[in-house]
């Protein structure tokens, strides 16, 4: 393996060009990924042993198409074995493919935000591999655990520095959670908008309060979750990151302490109303509820992967099971903002209205 980003082709893959040992001397990581090219002609035989190759991978696979063609039976086949793959738009037909313009530069930027975070960028392909299939409370069990790993990788120690020391948010001057009852619907608001609804410890104990109300009483025959102020959540308080005083603690608190679950057996019942920004758990959540409703120009983005983490409020389950693990993929590790008529394309979301 010779260039800073080695590219392959499918029948390289199939022979284990992939899979030389990650670690050199000192644990150091030999190049995080190797880009399989999908514009190269390839047979049934072949794809079905780089696939199989793939399955268990060593390095990230990420495809590379040039070509507007739509990919062959059997390119598919590979590329949905692979993490992601980039390819035109007019080629991405796929949910295993995310369309782009440019899918040489989208390849750079997926690169860089990699070597940025190799640790946290590895760690979100093999959660998104190990949950896909996996009930979603052991979903997110799998996701937290690689979360906590990533805590006390050097990526996040160097993000923490870099934030520099923060005092923890100020107590909410009204009730961070709002909840109100209209017959058999239960409308639940967050309702911090001074910090942008930031996900902390006071709107997701509210929020969990409201959704264990619904989930006991069969009478609560449908939940409306939607944000006041300027935007529905920007996530994660950061300036509560890296607060839990252990990581066993900090474990729970996003399994069970967390609203992940909970949206999740409350599925059928209900509906989320988004605007402005969806950030980190502000999308990871909502996204376990049957129906997400945005308002136009809603943006969505998951930023963690920068952070050196991966998404921990349940987006590694739910966002990959409404979009695909390999857009999902692409999501976590650029950070990109993903607009709300392509959200619509993917099925991140129901509805524009």
């Amino acid at each position: 393996m010779g260039s800073p980003h080695d590219v392959i082709t499918p029948a390289d893959l199939a022979a284990g060009a992939a899979d030389l040992p990650l670690l050199t001397e000192g644990a150091v990581v030999d190049r995080p990924m190797v880009t399989v090219d999908l514009d190269a002609d390839l047979d049934a035989g072949t794809a079905a042993r780089a696939a199989d190759r793939a399955r268990t991978p060593t390095r990230l696979l990420i495809g590379l198409r040039t070509r507007p063609e739509p990919l062959t039976p059997a390119q598919l086949a590979v590329a949905a074995a692979l993490d992601t793959t980039l390819a035109p738009i007019e080629a991405a037909t796929e949910r295993s493919l995310v369309g782009t313009t440019d899918p040489t530069a989208a390849f750079a930027v997926l690169a860089s935000s990699v070597a940025d975070q190799e640790h946290a960028a590895m760690v979100l392909g093999h959660v998104l591999r190990a949950s896909r299939t996996l009930p979603v409370p052991e979903a997110v069990d799998v996701e937290s655990l690689g979360y906590s790993t990533l805590l006390g990788t050097p990526g996040f120690r160097r993000w923490l520095a870099e934030r520099g020391p923060r005092p923890l948010p100020p107590v909410s001057p009204q009730q961070p959670v709002l909840v109100r009852r209209d017959g058999g619907r239960l409308h639940v608001t967050l309702n911090r908008p001074e910090r942008r609804n930031a996900y902390g410890a006071e709107v997701r104990d509210g929020l969990v309060e409201a959704l264990r109300l619904a989930l006991a009483d069969d009478t609560v025959t449908s939940v409306l979750l939607d944000g006041a102020g300027p935007v529905f959540s920007a996530g994660g308080d950061l300036d509560e990151f890296g607060t839990t005083p252990d990581l066993g603690t900090a474990h729970l608190i996003r399994t069970r302490a967390g609203a992940a679950r909970l949206v999740a057996a409350l599925a059928d019942r209900i509906e989320v109303h988004v605007h402005g920004s969806c950030v980190g758990a502000g999308i990871e959540v909502p996204a376990f509820a049957s129906r997400i409703v945005a308002a136009p120009g809603t943006a969505f983005r998951l930023p963690e992967v920068s952070m050196g983490l991966i998404p921990g409020a349940g987006g590694c389950v739910s966002v990959p099971r409404r979009i695909g693990r390999w857009r999902a993929f692409w999501l976590c590790a650029t950070g990109i903002a993903l607009d709300t008529e392509t959200a619509l394309s993917w099925g991140l979301i129901d509805e524009i209205a």
